[in-house]
């Protein structure tokens, strides 16, 4: 059996399947690129860049988001190469983001992370003083997470999965998560239902009309289809945004950037092309030193509940 790039396992193509845009449910769309067995294709009637054909929900659980996913030989494609010895240069970007929280917040709150991986975004909350909560459907990052803040404060699952309190966090962030999500609008629909009064939603993706993702095409870092089923630019995401009942309050690229390693730079030179990465291996033998990149290609954003009317 032929592996599927971006997978560890053998997972058989036909466990691919073709799929409209999963925000308006359009059939019709534009190519952008072809990469072997994936099209990323642009929706006619609502503009959405997704990902067909793909696995559905539940073989993305078992066959992305397993251990293969967060130590990965093939990070180019698929997951981290080591997703664990990276977290102080997570936290390191956490703490400069933190700015975008102090901006909204005068006082710590409840906080829900929704993915929240290995939870060093909540550490980060918790050096503040918000009382955290963090939801990973991954059992291989899971205990990392409850070793860091508390295996109480961390639970198994989705959005709309768990038995959380309406209206009971300020705060409900996803950072690199909504392009993970095969029904984004149902997920930030269970969100607001989740948001105390005053509360916002905070969400980090990429933004597909970046300079960054025009001037690379197919080799933009972000193209990794098993895991990014989903492309947002400013207007498709304020669209998903206002049909989940939230209105964007800022959306900005400042701090989007993050702090990362020589042997990381290497690595991803490597998808431009492969000489590169064999050039800049020698950065692999610099250990303890990193570099804030910031492509301003990510979108940082804020919403607020709107009233229903």
């Amino acid at each position: 059996m032929t592996p599927i790039p971006g997978l560890a396992e053998h997972v058989p193509e036909d466990a691919l399947l073709p799929v409209a845009c999963g925000f308006c449910g359009g059939k019709e769309s534009d190519l952008k690129f072809k990469d072997g067995l994936f099209s990323v294709v642009t929706c006619r009637d609502c503009e959405l860049t997704y990902v067909t054909p793909r696995l559905t929900n539940a073989d993305l659980i078992e066959h992305v988001y397993n251990e293969g996913y967060w130590s990965s030989s093939e990070a180019k494609t698929r997951g981290y190469t080591d997703y664990v010895s990276d977290a102080e240069l997570y936290i390191r970007t956490y703490r400069r983001r933190l700015a975008v929280v102090r901006r909204h917040f005068r006082a710590p709150g409840r906080v829900l992370d929704v993915g929240c991986a290995a939870a060093y975004f909540l550490s980060v909350m918790q050096e503040e003083g918000w009382q955290v909560t963090g939801l990973e459907p991954s059992e291989a990052v899971r205990a990392e997470a409850g070793e860091r803040i508390g295996k109480d404060n961390v639970l198994a699952g989705l959005l709309g999965e768990v038995d959380l309190e309406p209206k009971s966090f300020d705060l409900i962030t996803l950072w690199d998560v909504l392009e993970h999500i095969p029904d984004p609008v149902a997920a930030l629909s269970e969100a607001r239902k989740l948001l105390a009064p005053g509360g916002k939603l905070l969400i980090e993706t990429q933004n597909v009309d970046s300079r960054a993702a025009n001037w690379l095409g197919p080799k933009w870092q972000h193209y990794k289809h098993t895991e990014h089923i989903y492309h947002f630019n400013p207007k498709t995401l304020g669209e998903i945004l206002k049909r989940a009942g939230f209105a964007v309050l800022e959306n900005k690229s400042a701090l989007g950037g993050k702090y990362v390693s020589l042997s990381f730079i290497g690595e991803r030179a490597g998808r431009l092309h492969p000489i590169l990465s064999t050039l800049l291996s020698p950065l692999n033998l610099i250990g303890g030193f990193a570099l804030y990149i910031n492509l301003f290609d990510e979108m940082i954003v804020v919403a607020e509940p709107v009233s229903a009317n």
